[in-house]
């Protein structure tokens, strides 16, 4: 179901609200159904370092709906998605960018199973990422508006037509509380403006498919079978994006097989109920609650 963006404002993210309105609203649209769950499993971005207590928060979560009830960072059901209970590192890229690792469910014997990389938001890292591009883009704009460098001239008239005057753009991006969605979905201009043939676009859109590739191989580490998969909503910029993550990826480590997501993070999510309803899953402090 669509619903509100996670924002994050000064008292932290939003992410334990909105749960709990999508929750409410699929216990009062689906009540026989939800009545008979044996366990629900939630991913949602922001939990590890923006919630205050994301321990608290399942814990009344299961107390609320009577049920098993797993929390976990969105990496994590995006890993459970593209990999099911299998071994390896997933890097999804959406508005932001995390890689995460785990040797796979079989495998997993000891308390710090998953491994991160990046995830640190748009002012710190998700590096590769929908906001990164985005912003990346509108520096190359406002470069060339300055007139210190004319190659980002593609990128300005675009930026005009989306956002005004470039005066105007601090204003509309400093002061609001989804600036990252509105910097990510920039980054699909970027990407328009790549496949149009400009070559500063292009570079950009290159170099968030090489940043991918880094963070991926920095959470694969040597400990953990060698797979990499890509995902996420970003993954839609199409060859150049992608090509550019592979040959990173074969320049780094040429043992590393890049797979295909076998599902999406709401698929991840289920799996995460049913591992944990099956006591499989482990709860990992920063990765994983219940």
């Amino acid at each position: 179901m669509d619903g509100p963006r996670i924002e994050v404002r000064a008292g932290g993210s939003s992410a334990p609200q909105v749960i709990r309105e999508m929750l409410s609203h699929a216990m009062t649209s689906w009540p026989e159904e939800t009545s008979r769950l044996s366990g629900v499993g939630i991913g949602a971005s922001g939990l590890a370092s923006l919630v205050q207590d994301p321990q608290e928060l399942a814990v009344q979560l299961r107390a609320e709906l009577g049920t098993p009830t797993a929390i976990a960072i969105d990496a994590v059901t995006a890993h459970l998605g593209a990999l099911g209970e299998a071994g390896g590192a997933v890097v999804a890229l959406g508005t932001g960018a995390i890689a995460i690792s785990h040797p796979g469910m079989e495998a997993a014997v000891d308390d710090h199973a998953w491994r991160r990389v990046d995830g640190w938001g748009h002012l710190l890292g998700d590096r590769g990422g929908g906001a990164w591009l985005g912003r990346y883009g509108l520096e190359a704009a406002m470069r060339a508006y300055d007139g210190v460098d004319p190659r980002g001239h593609a990128l300005l008239a675009t930026a005009r037509h989306r956002f005004g005057e470039p005066e105007s753009w601090p204003a509309q991006l400093y002061t609001r509380h989804d600036r990252a969605g509105v910097l990510a979905e920039f980054a699909a201009e970027v990407v328009a403006v790549a496949v149009r043939g400009d070559e500063t676009a292009r570079d950009l859109v290159r170099a968030a498919g090489r940043e991918a590739a880094k963070s991926g191989l920095a959470a694969l580490g040597e400990d953990v079978p060698a797979q990499l998969v890509l995902t996420g909503g970003l993954v839609g910029a199409g060859p150049l994006l992608s090509e550019a993550f592979a040959e990173e990826v074969a320049h780094q480590r040429a043992d590393v097989l890049i797979g295909e997501a076998l599902g999406d993070p709401l698929e991840g999510s289920l799996s995460l109920a049913r591992l944990h309803a099956r006591g499989v899953l482990k709860p990992q402090e920063g990765y994983v609650w219940s």
